[in-house]
């Protein structure tokens, strides 16, 4: 019996550094929504994460994997990725997608999101802080080389161009729900989080700046100590 190769990991939101995309403009006065169907989706979206049938980190994978993800405007990724976890889970179907219309009956859910605990639900957020049983292996000011990961096969928070790039610890921020693994449906399995300062040229080489620095988040198993 022949091996079954599993399918590559592909994340189509791992943009940072990349070349080609052109400059980043940002709006001016931006609204918070730009149509009222964009107020829907949100609505939607968290109406949908508040029952329990995925965490934030399954819907970050089910957005990032949307193929045409750059012609995507935010709340088309929201819409294209909640569709997909739905679509996974039996509660829809893909002609009830296409035609707008409910076909079969509601599958049951472990939770509802009524509308008058939506203030407090939101007030309440979903906090990521969580024990971890051994102390931190790095101290602010530690210098440290972040990993590389080749062949990805699930949801990072590791972008790319920070990969193999060697940084300073800059803040202890505590043990948090690991993502990779809380994508997978894995299980927390939390980590200390740190935050890690890249000088510009340390990341971009002679096209860096080398007045600026990049912050990021990493969690423990990401990284190594700087040889």
């Amino acid at each position: 019996m022949s091996e079954t190769t599993p399918t590559p990991y592909v994340t189509h939101a791992d943009l940072g550094g990349r070349a080609g995309l052109g400059p980043v403009v940002p709006e001016t006065d931006e609204p918070w929504f730009h149509a009222p169907w964009e107020k829907r989706a949100f609505a939607l979206t968290l109406a949908m994460g508040a029952t329990g049938s995925w965490n934030i980190d399954q819907s970050r994978a089910a957005r990032e994997q949307q193929p045409g993800y750059l012609g995507m405007s935010y709340y088309e990724i929201w819409t294209a990725g909640m569709e997909r976890l739905m679509l996974e889970r039996g509660q829809i179907t893909a002609e009830e997608i296409e035609t707008g219309h409910a076909a079969t009956p509601p599958k049951p859910l472990a939770r509802k999101l009524m509308a008058a605990d939506v203030t407090a639900t939101l007030a309440r957020g979903g906090p990521s802080e969580r024990p971890v049983a051994a102390g931190p292996r790095f101290a602010v000011g530690d210098r440290v080389t972040t990993r590389v990961i080749a062949s990805p096969t699930g949801h990072t928070r590791l972008p790319r161009y920070v990969q193999g790039k060697t940084g300073t610890v800059t803040h202890l921020h505590g043990g948090h729900v690991f993502p990779d693994a809380n994508a997978t449906g894995a299980g927390e399995a939390p980590e200390w989080l740190y935050t890690v300062r890249f000088a510009g040229t340390d990341l971009f080489g002679a096209e860096g700046d080398p007045a600026s620095s990049v912050s990021v988040d990493a969690w423990d198993s990401y990284l190594r100590p700087a040889s």
